[in-house]
């Protein structure tokens, strides 16, 4: 039986995990469970799986905490402490980084440096300071297993050898020419160019394949987020820009493809559920029931492809120039970019204008070099500054 910590397990990603959880009861123990602010949600779920630990964001919300599960003997914790704490501890074999944000880089690094084997589903992980998680997963000896459908589905068409490498791995080396990133392009995707200053933020979280929390259903829609995986790509394969491409594919049906120096590709094919990836992840290198059907192949229809449109996804053409820039330029795209999308949400600009925003901050924002997370956190809080500043700016009166 493995022991599991789960970071963020009232939010989609540890919700889908705790209901494969639920179907493997005999080879998973929780060992903690955490939120940032739903205590209600997190006390329901401890409840029903007795972890050990229960982390929440601050002091107060720990002693409403402690009151909701009493008498049950779980430990309340608080605090990025309390998130590290229950990463790194000694009892934890596997921990689902799914922390939305910056707040989950602490713990997933605690996780990393402590040799766990880390299912990454924090973008900001790597994005905000990549090359720092992958030296540190060097030389800890952690493992890191993609979660995003995307990664899982290039990992699962990489070599057994290239599997055990991720970070460090030598595409080439494996007869590797690319790796096909695919996305959905949203729920704007065939609209006409000039209607998309006019959308609603809740047009933009009407996905049309994927059930999302709300800002990375924006993210989907200006395809900052297939941008942010280019980004996280560029780190866990070890590529070079020749070697990683983005298509359209409205239908979410491949999840990416690995294309290799001899003509073949192979493709990673499954239903729109985050619970496949997720239970390959919690089962490598084994294969266990996720409770997703396989797919219908008389019943698909068509899948189709399309390079997408630099006018219509501005975001996703920063992502791509930021991945290439250095660790600065992709750790202030990323704060940039959850101002302005929170900004979105709270109607105060326009769909059009997340990139706006995000595009003035990397023209203004100084660039400097970052040897630690202390320092990557000060940039990041530094950009976030700033780009409130231009939210006022550009803000409806």
């Amino acid at each position: 039986m493995r022991s599991i910590t789960v970071l963020g397990a009232t939010g989609s990603i540890g919700k889908n995990t705790l209901d494969v959880v639920r179907r493997h009861r005999d080879d998973f123990s929780v060992f903690a469970l955490t939120a940032m602010t739903q205590v209600d949600a997190l006390a329901e779920l401890c409840r029903e799986f007795k972890p050990q630990y229960a982390v929440i964001g601050c002091a107060d919300d720990a002693v409403k905490l402690e009151r909701a599960l009493a008498p049950q003997q779980t430990t309340v914790l608080y605090g990025q402490q309390g998130l590290a704490d229950v990463s790194a501890a000694a009892d934890v074999d596997v921990v689902m980084a799914a922390i939305v944000g910056a707040a989950g880089l602490r713990p997933t690094l605690a996780a990393i440096d402590a040799g766990k084997t880390v299912l990454l589903a924090n973008k900001e992980a790597l994005v905000v300071s990549g090359q720092l998680f992958i030296e540190h997963a060097k030389q800890s000896g952690a493992r890191i297993l993609p979660v995003d459908s995307e990664h899982n589905a290039i990992f699962q068409c990489l070599p057994e050898q290239q599997q055990q490498q991720v970070g460090y791995m030598d595409l080439a080396a494996a007869g590797i020419d690319h790796i096909l990133l695919t996305g959905s392009g949203g729920p704007f995707r065939d609209l006409p160019l000039p209607q998309l200053a006019q959308q609603s933020p809740e047009a933009a979280c009407n996905h049309p394949n994927w059930s999302m929390g709300r800002k990375i259903s924006v993210d989907s829609a200006t395809m900052l987020n297939k941008g942010l995986e280019y980004i996280e790509a560029r780190w866990l394969f070890n590529c070079q820009r020749q070697q990683l491409q983005i298509v359209i594919h409205p239908q979410s049906v491949i999840h990416s493809m690995v294309q290799y120096v001899d003509g073949s590709v192979l493709a990673q094919l499954g239903q729109p559920d985050m619970r496949t990836p997720i239970a390959h992840t919690l089962g490598f290198p084994d294969r266990i029931n996720s409770g997703v059907g396989g797919l219908d192949f008389t019943r698909l229809g068509e899948l189709t492809f399309k390079q997408p449109e630099p006018a219509r996804y501005p975001c996703l053409q920063l992502a791509i120039d930021s991945c290439w820039e250095g660790q600065s330029a992709t750790t202030s795209l990323n704060a940039a970019n959850e101002i302005a999308v929170d900004a979105f949400l709270k109607k105060q600009i326009g769909f059009t204008q997340i990139a706006e925003v995000c595009d003035w901050v990397l023209q203004h924002q100084p660039m400097f070099h970052c040897a630690s997370i202390d320092d990557l956190l000060q940039l990041d809080q530094q950009v976030r500054e700033r780009a409130r500043e231009r939210v006022k700016q550009v803000a409806y009166v």
